[in-house]
């Protein structure tokens, strides 16, 4: 059905189609069997402590403020991450601020954390607890000085509903926010995190969601420090605020962060190189570019453990999952490979 209504859903400003599909989805009556499929058993993984159905999840940026996790559930995810949120409502950049680049199925984005504030949102999942693993991804208000002092107000508040808790030091949309890629800004919001987690007792775990621009020369550095404080995994990748030479859409030089297909061979080279150099040891979860089973394994191949996806769901719409768990199955069979934990870094 969703190749009948695409045209019609991008004639619409892409944020009005969002907004147009979190509405829809608050409904909640898709049937959850109509996005299950046979054999599904060989795509059951284990990821940052939790057994999941799949490793298919939803990226945050999808559902900012955690108003329908439970639907998309249903649509045959193994894990949704909400986000991100930041610890006061926010209303984001001015409009428009989404932009579909349809010639290279791609977005730019520069939303700018708009959501609802952790209390709203806090108390939302606590009325409506996850029927499966869900992650929150957090990050700062963009007014505020000392950014490190959001990510603890986000964690602490945050945490008891959560599968498990996302800093996201990454969208190139918030203004100083990469700075925490730096060595010294690194290791300062690391240690105050633990320092958080051993206060409030959370053993809940903590990923990190990494940039797709960061040099070789960071990656030795993120990856000591990742070790030393005991960070449980890291997204490979976020949004790119480069890359545009080879895009074809005239709206390629919108200021924002560039997602979809034009980002699966950056990412996938950052995923081989932190699986290499971590020798398998940190839990990697793959995103950019992935809209079919073959994208989806050719990060797992990296080393990915599970992949997200967003922008392939803007072009292939809620079906792609259930699409995806297919050809993944049929790749899986055709290598005869048992279970997909098994394609975890063949390709490196």
């Amino acid at each position: 059905m969703f190749s009948i209504f695409k045209p019609y859903i991008f004639s619409l400003d892409p944020e009005v189609a969002h907004d147009l599909a979190i509405k829809s989805l608050k409904f909640n009556v898709l049937p959850k069997n109509l996005f299950s499929v046979e054999k599904e058993e060989i795509l059951e993984i284990n990821l940052l402590g939790e057994k999941l159905p799949n490793p298919i999840g939803l990226a945050a940026g999808f559902d900012k403020s955690a108003e329908v996790y439970n639907s998309l559930f249903k649509l045959g995810y193994g894990f949704v991450e909400v986000g991100t949120i930041t610890p006061k409502r926010q209303l984001g950049n001015p409009k428009p601020r989404i932009f579909r680049l349809e010639k290279d199925e791609a977005l730019i984005n520069r939303l700018g954390f708009n959501n609802h504030g952790c209390e709203i949102v806090s108390e939302r999942i606590k009325r409506n607890l996850p029927n499966g693993f869900l992650g929150i991804n957090i990050g700062p208000n963009k007014d505020t000085k000392e950014k490190e002092i959001d990510y603890y107000l986000c964690l602490t508040r945050l945490f008891p509903n959560a599968g498990y808790l996302t800093i996201n030091i990454s969208s190139p949309n918030t203004e100083g926010l990469r700075d925490f890629h730096n060595q010294n800004e690194f290791e300062k919001l690391l240690e105050g995190i633990n320092k958080i987690k051993s206060a409030k007792n959370i053993i809940k775990p903590i990923a990190i969601k990494l940039s797709p621009d960061i040099s070789n020369s960071e990656i030795s550095k993120i990856i000591e420090l990742i070790f030393k404080y005991k960070i449980d995994g890291i997204i490979v990748s976020n949004t790119t605020d480069r890359n545009r030479e080879t895009l074809l859409d005239k709206q390629k030089n919108e200021k924002g962060g560039l997602s979809g297909r034009p980002l699966k061979n950056l990412s996938t080279d950052l995923i081989k190189k932190f699986y290499k150099d971590t020798k398998g040891k940190i839990e990697i979860i793959g995103v950019g570019g992935v809209d079919s089973g073959q994208s989806a394994f050719e990060k797992i191949s990296a080393g990915a453990n599970a992949v997200q996806l967003y922008t392939g769901m803007v072009y292939k719409g809620p079906g792609v999952v259930k699409e995806m768990k297919k050809e993944l199955i049929s790749i899986l069979k055709k290598e005869n490979i048992k279970n997909i934990r098994e394609a975890v870094g063949i390709n490196t």
